[in-house]
């Protein structure tokens, strides 16, 4: 595909990679101008000055000055210079000079340099080839899933064996004319990202100094960010695989996370994988320190308490294969948020292949089938987990037990799933169609908790309080229903009462060794307010 120009001047994303230029560097063409006014000597002797002002170790600074002055003695220089940045000692200098006067550079420039409003940039096979030339030394290199070539490939390997953009990049182009080809494209822009990581560490850098310099590109230099709540609810799937988070510099967790992952086999940075329930981030840990790498908060290390909850008693480890999983499973919520079930229950199928006893994807394909009208295979899926507790959970699913035991029909679950964005409007729509279902269905739990949340978002306490005692009344086995009763009867001046859902939320928790902050707080709270239980 031939190179798009993009719409904003090169000079213009000089600016953004080094804002503390002077204010005349608005646009080559002013320069230009300038250049003109002034004598000759003076303008040599200002692009020196600029020229020597560029970071040492920042390539996309040297491209950028390269792009405004190609003809020039300071601007070849700064090429040679990015160039020998990102090469390292792979490639020796007089290679370069030989390579470089008969390829298209600017591609490669523009793949570097380029900002997320610009279109993205294709390269032809030569281009592609110089890269990977550049690019042996990355330690991803070594693993058997750099060899991958199709699907059956990857699920052959073990999990120490991905690679983790490959993997998921192969089965992302499994449907394109020529998947490899697709492949490397994204590749050779990952692979440049880790190389300019690499290009400002010491040879024998350590792992902690790797996360520092991943965060800063990632963050600072690349700007990934956080999608608004309104886009990524919608299209969450665009926001999780690499190709569409690499174009955009916009990832909910999985997807930067996934990214994270990437370079970190390139740069040869053992991570670890962590998925509290609906997230995901990676941690560093060699036995006696752990680093938290929160994608969603610029890398900031969050404690790992922070991510434990009420019904959260302890923090999956998953491996590498089984992100793979968890990116078609976050497609599949899009598909299904649309009611498209018969594609929701397919790329289900696709996670299955690597997440094969996952007791969550279990379910959700159950119910899937159930939508579609496949009961028996809904049925079977469901009574696999129907008595299952989750095992970072302290309370089990409710919705399998309830469909098996006729509590509840298979339109009747999808409302609990129906989306909810930060208007009223949506809330009170799936609270209206749970009020209708339960007034058919009164002992379906899974819709009454989502019908006291609902009430609880519009802040009306007074009716989430009355809608969680029927559910206590249904069964009271439930830690966040009885965490709930707990505040809202605190906030009712009802002392007695409150003592006596938190202990049974505290016994829930500790039946299943958990302990959490949330519990111990309140207890604390309370005292204070009533330092003796009134009941016996």
């Amino acid at each position: 595909m031939r190179h798009l120009k993009p719409i904003f001047s090169r000079a213009a994303v000089f600016l953004c990679l080094f804002p503390f230029f002077p204010q005349e560097l608005w646009a080559k063409k002013k320069v230009k101008v300038e250049e003109r006014q002034i004598p000759e000597q003076n303008a040599q002797w200002s692009l020196k000055s600029l020229f020597h002002s560029l970071d040492p170790l920042s390539v996309s600074q040297h491209l950028a000055f390269y792009e405004l002055y190609p003809d020039s003695i300071e601007g070849k220089e700064a090429l040679g210079r990015a160039w020998k940045l990102l090469g390292g000692e792979v490639v020796p200098d007089q290679e370069i000079a030989k390579q470089l006067p008969h390829l298209n550079i600017q591609d490669i420039i523009s793949l570097i340099t380029r900002q997320s409003f610009d279109p993205p940039v294709k390269l032809h096979e030569e281009q592609l080839e110089l890269i990977s030339k550049i690019s042996k030394r990355l330690s991803n290199r070594k693993l058997k899933g750099f060899q991958a070539k199709c699907k059956e490939d990857v699920l052959k390997l073990s999990s120490e064996e991905i690679d983790i953009a490959r993997g998921l990049l192969i089965f992302q182009f499994d449907e394109s004319p020529d998947p490899m080809e697709e492949v490397r494209q994204y590749e050779v822009s990952i692979d440049l990202m880790a190389l300019q990581i690499g290009a400002r560490l010491a040879k024998n850098a350590s792992h902690e100094e790797k996360i520092r310099e991943i965060n800063r590109f990632i963050f600072q230099e690349m700007q990934f960010r956080f999608p608004p709540h309104s886009l990524y609810a919608n299209d969450i799937d665009l926001y999780t695989f690499l190709p569409s988070v690499i174009d955009s510099r916009q990832g909910v967790c999985l997807g930067v996370s996934i990214l994270y992952l990437a370079l970190a086999q390139r740069l040869d940075l053992p991570l670890e994988i962590i998925t509290p329930p609906g997230h995901i981030y990676v941690r560093y840990n060699n036995g006696k320190k752990i680093i938290n790498i929160e994608t969603t908060s610029r890398g900031i290390d969050m404690p790992s308490e922070a991510y434990l909850g009420i019904n959260t008693r302890k923090l999956q480890l998953r491996n590498l294969k089984e992100v793979i999983g968890m990116a078609f499973m976050n497609q599949a919520a899009v598909f299904w948020s649309r009611q498209d079930y018969e594609k929701t229950i397919s790329l289900y199928e696709k996670a299955a292949l690597f997440l094969p006893k996952d007791p969550l994807l279990k379910m959700f394909m159950g119910l899937n089938y159930l939508f579609v009208g496949q009961g028996n295979d809904g049925v079977t899926l469901l009574r696999e987990i129907r008595h299952i507790t989750f095992d970072e959970a302290v309370s089990p699913e409710t919705i399998p037990d309830d469909y098996l035991s006729g509590k509840i029909d298979a339109e009747g679950i999808k409302a609990v799933f129906l989306p909810v964005d930060e208007t009223r409007e949506s809330i009170v729509k799936k609270q209206k169609e749970l009020e209708k279902i339960l007034k058919r269905y009164p002992h379906y739990r899974a819709g009454q908790l989502h019908l006291a949340t609902t009430w609880l978002q519009l802040g009306r306490s007074s009716e989430a309080k009355e809608v969680l005692e029927k559910y206590h009344r249904i069964d009271p086995h439930h830690s966040i229903v009885e965490y709930y009763l707990a505040i809202l009867s605190i906030e009712r001046l009802d002392y007695n009462l409150a003592w006596s859902y938190l202990t049974q939320a505290e016994s829930l928790a500790a039946a299943r060794g958990h302990h959490p902050k949330a519990l111990k707080s309140i207890r604390e709270s309370l005292r204070r307010i009533s330092p003796d239980p009134f009941f016996k």
